[in-house]
């Protein structure tokens, strides 16, 4: 995946790079870091960008593309990367277009971050009152004054590479006033739907928090395992004391019984009694009767 942010100062640009870096597992890139680094290793793009800005020149665009040819061979590039800074002008753009056409690559996405620049300077002003209500030191380039300067140097070099971009239809507009985390989540949405990720490829945060996960499933299992225990001990004290009872018990339990057997008996035998009872007197009767009638 290859991406660049646009966005005036103080869109966000920064902060939505590092938790891109951080979800798909690529690098960002800043032109100034990758100069220094040049510049340090002593390459020879390096060693010509040292001689331009040791005599106070600026580097030529030639000399900063020549930079991040080298830096994108790096292996840590090869999954993708986000470039910071760069490109800044139209010329920039089509020069890096035909660096990415050498080599083969393609450039998945242009997300622009699109702000309110009135509100971008109330929100500065209001931090530095606050930070001088609190006694603290304000930077020189973090005023009012300054991202005025700034916003007019992006408005009339790098707002041309909106157009730029969008005839090539590679841009991509987002609401960058949203809060951080919904504008992360418009980011991924657009990347999906350009296909420049793969659906399954969710961030590398939720990956990370997978096995925090598991451990504390693992912690929950683990105890359960004791809270069992302690519940078949319970039952089993319970089943112990329930045997007891009718130990104890059983000897007014079989008393109780054989009364109620004697008593259920003999109200048996009394009504046999009285049927037998009944039976005789009726057979009796009916003797006396047929004498009487053999008589008259």
């Amino acid at each position: 995946m290859r991406i660049i942010l646009l966005g005036p100062p103080g869109s966000g640009k920064g902060t939505q790079a590092q938790l891109l870096v951080q979800r798909y597992g690529i690098v960002q890139l800043s032109t100034g870091e990758m100069l220094r680094a040049a510049v340090a290793a002593g390459t020879p793009v390096g060693l010509k960008a040292k001689e331009i800005m040791a005599s106070g020149g600026l580097v030529p665009d030639e000399v900063v593309v020549g930079i991040i040819s080298d830096r994108i061979d790096q292996p840590d590039a090869r999954n993708g990367f986000i470039l910071d800074g760069f490109p800044r002008t139209v010329p920039q753009a089509a020069a890096l277009d035909e660096l990415l056409k050498q080599k083969h690559l393609k450039l998945d996405a242009v997300i622009e971050l699109r702000v309110n620049e009135s509100a971008l300077l109330n929100r500065v002003e209001t931090r530095v009152a606050q930070m001088r209500e609190r006694g603290e030191e304000v930077r020189v380039d973090d005023t009012p004054e300054v991202l005025t300067k700034r916003l007019a140097s992006y408005r009339t070099q790098t707002e041309p590479l909106i157009h730029y971009y969008s005839e090539r239809r590679k841009l991509s507009t987002i609401d960058g006033m949203m809060a951080i985390d919904e504008v992360t989540r418009a980011i991924h949405r657009q990347l999906l739907a350009l296909g420049a990720v793969e659906p399954k490829a969710h961030s590398r945060s939720a990956a990370k928090a997978a096995p925090a996960k598991k451990a504390k499933a693992a912690k929950k299992s683990a105890k359960k395992p004791a809270k069992a225990a302690k519940k078949a001990a319970k039952s089993a004290k319970a089943a112990k004391k329930a045997v007891k009872k009718p130990v104890r018990g059983s000897k007014a339990a079989t008393k109780t019984a054989t009364k109620a057997a004697t008593k259920k008996a003999a109200k048996k035998a009394a009504k046999a009694t009285a049927r037998k009872a009944v039976k005789k007197g009726a057979k009796k009767s009916a003797k006396k009767v047929t004498k009487k009638r053999a008589k008259g």
